[in-house]
């Protein structure tokens, strides 16, 4: 059975996207078909896959307009194990045209519903906000993946975003579940950022993963060329955490 699962966070600048775009490679490893779906405007998880967002004739903006189908905006490129429906620069107005739309918070799902079969995930790279692109990502999820930085500002932030979620749960008759908190950017020496990940531990039990991606030049190097961190780095210890990270993933999503 296909999940649905958004990559998200109200705050900008937590790890998001290198999550959306690595974790998927190592899910593909473990034999599982993917799609990442990138519906931010900043197109970060296009840019970063080698994409010019700019060059993108056909991106979520024109699913999400109901312009075309979802299945001509899918693209399979050879040197990536997964599928990308890639972003461009014109979703920065989708969101006024998607306003006067009957349905409106529903048109990604209905979208997703048409292609997810030929997957075993599907992942949604969010913009970082709570707004009418973020809500459609939400209501076409099964679950959301949060991605957290191991700072103080983050703790109240995911709390947040839990609430923000049950409160959609309840308004839309939905069942939104949270798969988990994932601690990003994260720095073993720094006894901050250790402070930070046992408060949220604590605080959010039960919702934390126990991989943690580290702060490290790899992750924050690889979408400068294009490329995923396997791809990058093969041998770094962002590849294990990644890896790590897609093995847990499997293990939580997989009697739900």
């Amino acid at each position: 059975m296909t999940k649905v699962i958004s990559i998200a966070n109200q705050k900008g600048g937590v790890g998001k996207t290198a999550v959306a775009v690595n974790l998927p490679v190592f899910l593909t490893a473990f034999g599982k078909k993917v799609l990442l779906v990138d519906i931010d405007p900043q197109a970060n998880a296009t840019f970063s896959l080698g994409i010019n967002p700019k060059k993108v004739t056909i991106s979520t903006y024109d699913v999400l307009t109901e312009q075309i189908s979802p299945r001509e905006a899918i693209k399979k490129t050879s040197f990536l194990a997964y599928d990308i429906m890639p972003a461009s620069h014109d979703l920065a107005g989708a969101t006024i045209e998607l306003i006067n739309m009957q349905d409106r918070e529903f048109k990604l799902r209905e979208a997703i519903d048409m292609v997810k079969g030929a997957y075993d995930y599907v992942f949604i790279d969010c913009p970082p906000s709570l707004g009418l692109l973020t809500l459609n990502a939400l209501v076409a999820s099964d679950e959301v993946l949060i991605p957290v930085q191991c700072e103080y500002l983050s703790v109240e932030g995911l709390g947040q975003l839990i609430d923000n979620i049950a409160l959609i749960n309840n308004n839309l008759e939905l069942g939104i579940r949270i798969t988990g908190a994932v601690l990003t950017m994260y720095a073993k020496n720094s006894n901050l950022c250790q402070r930070v990940a046992k408060d949220i531990r604590r605080n959010f039990p039960g919702y934390v993963f126990d991989t943690v991606i580290p702060r490290t030049i790899d992750i924050a190097e690889a979408p400068v060329h294009g490329r995923t961190v396997l791809r990058s780095a093969p041998n770094s210890v962002a590849v294990h955490t990644f890896r790590e990270l897609a093995r847990e993933l499997i293990h939580n999503t997989r009697d739900k």
